[in-house]
């Protein structure tokens, strides 16, 4: 009979480096978050027998101080140089946590108790010279307060506190993006359509964890029946003011102010709004915002129809306050797209939605149009629009005149 390692050697033996194959090496992103000083103490950790020859930090020069490294480190404006030494190698910076907005609202911030933080912030972005067979296994991990807890959209290390995968598919070098809650938290969680789901804010009452988990068992599935490549985990981070009064999306995450009704007065839900930002992984390229928000504000009331959650009336109720908003936008093509451009964006899309309808007797809709945009992902344009239309329907939707006549 064997007799069983004692507890202090298995623990020990769980600490010891993985073991890597000659085409990998290690990559850590560790933070140590102090919330007397509002700031978190970063390290990027490298340990392999071959590592990247060169990584380039674009640094934030108000929220990434003091950039340094034993060895290889150059600071040219706001970016820092660095090319490690193997086979360990180490950079070193400070991070500001808190960032104000000009309304005075925080979309971060770090309090006594709790903090909430997007991880593509904390660590910027970094562009690397690498050996093509060579490949990162990437972790995120937390050194917090002794009776902090962490939610972060990305699977756990078992067995080790506050330590996470990274997985960044696509990326040379992996590196954390979305939303982070850290401290003393409650969360709700639940697996709704194939997703892992969890909702979580700072502890106390008020949250309304139960009801924002209940209403993604309701919504979700139809978003990822448009989606169905919807990402595998879902963290939704929510909490009251001074954050940011309104929902921002983040890889595989999102923040939506406690305060902000699940469904609003005018049959629109801000929550779905960004669920399908997180959905769809794109951005506007220039001057085509408004086709991103577009979708977003769109869905934001037709998932509340096909779900059930309001009648035929009230949708289409939804759908005439939204045209006489629109009437406030001279046009689509802006920078950014918000307000009465995103109203005036959801109304190109329903009646979009329709002229393919109308033309391929129901066998095209928006939802194609959606899932192809996704598929591609990054920067659309209206370009990409037209071709996307014209592949669906030829020449018997003409986007410009809808566009026009919205």
């Amino acid at each position: 009979m064997r007799t069983p390692l004692p507890a202090i050697l298995v623990l020990l033996l769980s600490l010891l480096p993985a073991p890597l194959r000659a085409d990998e090496y290690q990559l850590r992103y560790l933070a140590t978050v102090e919330p007397d000083t509002g700031m978190a103490n970063v390290e990027v950790r490298l340990r392999g027998e071959r590592l990247p020859s060169k990584l380039v930090l674009q640094l934030d020069p108000e929220r990434h101080l003091g950039p340094h490294s034993e060895t290889g480190l150059t600071l040219e404006g706001d970016k820092a140089i660095w090319s490690p030494e193997g086979p360990n190698a180490s950079l070193h910076y400070q991070f500001v946590i808190n960032e104000q907005k000009a309304s005075g609202r925080y979309d971060s911030l770090i309090t006594g108790d709790w903090a909430i933080l997007r991880s593509d912030k904390l660590i910027p972005p970094i562009a690397t010279t690498v050996a093509a067979d060579l490949e990162a296994v990437a972790s995120l991990e937390f050194t917090l307060p002794q009776t902090w807890s962490s939610a972060a959209p990305y699977p756990d290390i078992a067995g080790a506190a506050h330590h996470y995968r990274i997985i960044d598919p696509g990326r040379r070098l992996p590196r954390p993006k979305g939303w982070l809650i850290l401290g003393d938290i409650s969360s709700r969680q639940d697996s709704i359509a194939g997703v892992s789901v969890r909702v979580a804010a700072p502890a106390g009452p008020g949250n309304r964890l139960q009801d924002t988990l209940a209403f993604l068992a309701w919504t979700l599935p139809e978003v990822k029946s448009i989606f169905p490549d919807f990402p595998e985990r879902l963290l939704v981070v929510t909490a009251g003011d001074p954050m940011w009064r309104g929902g921002l999306s983040g890889t595989r995450s999102l923040f939506m102010h406690a305060e902000r009704p699940l469904i609003s007065g005018n049959r629109t839900s801000s929550l779905i709004h960004e669920l399908i930002h997180v959905a769809s992984g794109i951005s506007g390229g220039k001057n085509a915002d408004w086709i991103v928000e577009g979708l977003a504000e769109y869905y934001a009331s037709n998932i509340l129809w096909r779900s059930g959650a309001v009648s035929d009336h009230r949708y289409r109720e939804a759908l005439a306050w939204k045209k006489g908003w629109a009437r406030e936008a001279e046009t689509l093509f802006v920078s950014r797209s918000s307000g009465p451009v995103t109203a005036r964006a959801a109304i190109v899309m329903q009646r979009l939605d329709a002229a393919l309808g109308k033309a391929t007797a129901g066998k095209a809709g928006i939802d194609d149009i959606a899932r192809q945009l996704a598929t591609k992902g990054g920067k659309v344009s209206l370009d990409q629009l037209r071709c996307i239309v014209h592949t669906l329907a030829g020449t018997d939707v003409d986007l410009d005149a809808i566009i026009a006549g919205t």
